[in-house]
């Protein structure tokens, strides 16, 4: 096995802003304010020194989106299919070696979620990484090689939904980053989102 230094392969990073954020009372949450910032501002702020490239999935406010100064783009497949579709059209507009993959509702990612993932990737030779708080994983945090594309799009248009199921058809391990337990705390609620203002203004 390489070790991480011999070869850096390029890593290029899609965030998902393509839900329907039913919870959030239909409010598109990477726009939601946080901290007089939109969530995804934040996110963007910890992800943009760790890859080479950002793209964002977004299915609505396009426009809005793309003030951030990032290509957007929207599912390939209509109809709000979840998180598999922007991956699979994320994966179609890359040309890096890996793709990673974060929600647009982590304001909290951690500064070495990149390396980290890349450095158990290499030292397992797994097709993809998850992500995990030290208790559960993360299931749209994750590093994977791109050629896994058509994997997941047979996956989807088998009427398949559920992501962890998907992965566990491939050789997958998990990166734990117990030490930051706050770092996948995302916001589904009004009451999550005060309580992340709070912790970030500290």
């Amino acid at each position: 096995m390489s070790s991480p230094n011999e070869h850096s392969p390029t890593i290029e990073a899609v965030i998902l802003a393509g839900g329907m954020a039913r919870r959030m009372g239909g409010d598109d949450k990477g726009l939601v304010e946080l901290n007089n910032q939109p969530m995804i501002s934040h996110t963007i702020d910890r992800l943009a020194p760790q890859v080479q490239r950002i793209m964002i999935n977004a299915n609505r406010n396009q426009q809005r989106y793309s003030e951030f100064g990032y290509e957007v783009m929207s599912d390939m497949d209509s109809g709000y299919l979840g998180p598999l579709a922007g991956m699979i059209t994320a994966m179609g507009h890359t040309q890096a070696d890996l793709l990673l993959v974060v929600p647009c509702d982590c304001p909290l990612l951690p500064h070495d979620l990149a390396c980290r993932m890349l450095a158990t990737m290499q030292q397992t030779d797994a097709e993809l990484v998850v992500a995990s708080d030290g208790k559960r994983e993360q299931p749209v945090v994750l590093l994977l090689k791109p050629s896994l594309r058509d994997s997941m799009k047979a996956f989807l248009d088998a009427g398949e939904r559920k992501i962890d199921f998907w992965y566990a058809k491939h050789h997958y391990e998990v990166t734990s980053f117990a030490d930051q337990p706050s770092a996948f705390i995302n916001v589904n609620t009004p009451e999550q989102k005060q309580q992340l203002a709070e912790q970030i203004a500290q």
